[in-house]
This record gives structure tokens, sequence and C-alpha cells, in this order.
């Protein structure tokens, strides 16, 4: 009989976006919509999808082996389980979220303080009374069951609601008064599956394919042939993880260069590239990088 890892994969938000990340690093993930239990291609690896506000808890408890959830679920939940990996991607792409106190526009509140005997509504309820804890502020925390962002002035004075970009808290004339905690998705391992031999080293086998998986994201490959006069000029205008790769090319004089860049940096060099003598030049994506 396989052994099995029992692996709990995040629903809602995270799920496309992990399922992604999941084929990037080499396992594909085959999501039924009337199932709870996805079929992955790796016969080691039971998965099991449900929301992230629940993964740390069952974690903790040993129905999960391993699983991914947010920062700021694990530290809600108060979750005794061991953190193996940051990864460090969200729903819209690789940005950190963030839980952040936000008022009406036009509130007298400013700062933190200023919420003393106020009322807050929030998912996140333990993680808010402790940060209010940190600043000396009393306030009522109540628990919202959705739609926060609707919730000031009429029915509370201030929300802590997690956001990606701000979009929605200011489409609902809200502003950000403070950031309680910046949460990324992490790996989570139950303390007694990690003691086990196998499954750390399953484990760790995984987390090291997402994380060279999340490298490659914002890693492009380039390519190029280089007249040997112009070479200087060119390695100049290259950052790189490491030293550039430079071949030789069987016309004289010649030689072909590869190297890894940052995707954003693309669209400036390549000009430049071709200004110092670069030619035939080649953007490839990359599915991991491995340090």
């Amino acid at each position: 009989m396989v052994e099995k890892l029992k692996l709990g994969l995040p629903a809602g938000s995270l799920q496309k976006t992990t399922v992604e990340m999941f084929k990037k690093a080499g396992f594909n993930i085959y999501i039924n919509e009337r199932s709870y239990f996805p079929d992955i291609d790796d016969d080691e690896i039971e998965c099991t999808l449900i929301r992230a506000q629940e993964i740390p808890r069952y974690t903790q408890a040993g129905v999960l082996d391993a699983g991914i959830s947010g920062k700021d679920w694990i530290t809600e939940t108060g979750a005794d389980v061991i953190e193996v990996a940051d990864l460090a991607y969200s729903k819209q792409g690789l940005r950190p979220i963030r839980l952040v106190l936000a008022v009406p526009r036009d509130s007298k509140i400013t700062k933190v303080e200023d919420l003393q005997g106020k009322k807050i509504a929030t998912e996140l309820v333990e993680v808010t009374k402790q940060f209010l804890q940190t600043k000396n502020v009393q306030a009522e925390v109540e628990f919202s069951w959705g739609a926060t962002e609707v919730k000031p002035p009429t029915l509370v004075d201030a929300i802590a609601e997690l956001t990606e970009t701000g979009r929605s808290l200011k489409a609902n004339n809200l502003r950000i008064v403070e950031t309680i905690l910046t949460s990324t998705p992490r790996f989570i391992v139950n303390k007694e599956s990690y003691k086990s031999d196998w499954k750390r080293n399953k484990i760790e086998q995984i987390t090291l394919l997402l994380q060279a998986a999340l490298l490659a994201e914002e890693k492009v490959g380039l390519k190029m042939n280089i007249h040997k006069d112009n070479l200087p000029e060119v390695l100049a205008l290259l950052p790189a993880l490491r030293k550039p790769t430079i071949s030789s090319l069987d016309e004289d004089g010649w030689v072909a260069v590869e190297t890894v860049i940052d995707d954003k940096k693309v669209r400036e060099l390549v000009f430049k590239l071709m200004k110092a003598g670069a030619e035939g030049i080649i953007e490839y994506s990359l599915n991991k990088i491995i340090p």
C-alpha cells in the first residue's frame, strides 16, 4: 500500500492560483466541482479542498499532514503548526495581502487611538483584538459574516478587512487608517507528521518545487549573439542570478550569451542590448528556478 501525504488545498480566493502554482511546480491537480477531494498526478499525495480558514486547525489536529493557508488565518486560529515555507502569492498574483483598519472617508478617525470605545467589524476577530491590545486601545470587535465594507458608518465605526489593492475599499468610500498584518500563503505541517522521515522528505520535495516555481514567476530567460568586441558593454547591462553563460559560436569572434533576468526589466533592456550590439535576442519563459 502506497503511503500518502494528506494535503489541504485552499478553496475560494486562493484556489485557482494555488492550482496554477502546483502545475508550474510539476503537480497537476484536477478539481471536480462536485467533490472536495481533487485528483493529483502523484500517488503519494491525497488532496482535500477546504477553506483556508479551516486548514490550520485541521493540520494541527492531524486530520491533514500539511496544507496551505494564509498567515492571517494561522495567526487568527492560533494553530500550533510548523511553517515550512512562505509562498508569496495571492489571488491577484505575487503580492501579499494586508489586513487593514479602514473607516469612512469623511470619518474623524485618523489614527488607531481614535478607535477607543468604538465598534469594529471583521472576520479576523482575534488578530484585530491582539493588535488593539498592543496599542492599548479598547474597542468592541465583532465578527462579520461578509460584505464588511458596507457596514460603516451605520452599523460600525470601522472595519478590519483583507485587501490586496485597496480598490474595493475605495469603491466603498473607505480609507485605510493602518495596516494590522501583512499576510502571504504559508505551507504548514502537523508537528507529528514532520517527525516521519518519509512525510518530511515528501514535504521538502513539494516545497522546494513550489518555491522554485515562484522564483521563476517573475523571471525570464534571455539568449543573444554578440561579437566579442561588444561583449563588455553587453555584459555591463545584464543583471543575473549569477554570471551569464557565454558559449563560443562557429563564426569567429562571436559568442552566445544566456542569462536569467526580471521579466519587467526586459522591455527596457532589449533596446539597450540591440544598441550595444546584441543580435538574435530570444526571450523565453521559465517554469522553475532552483537556486
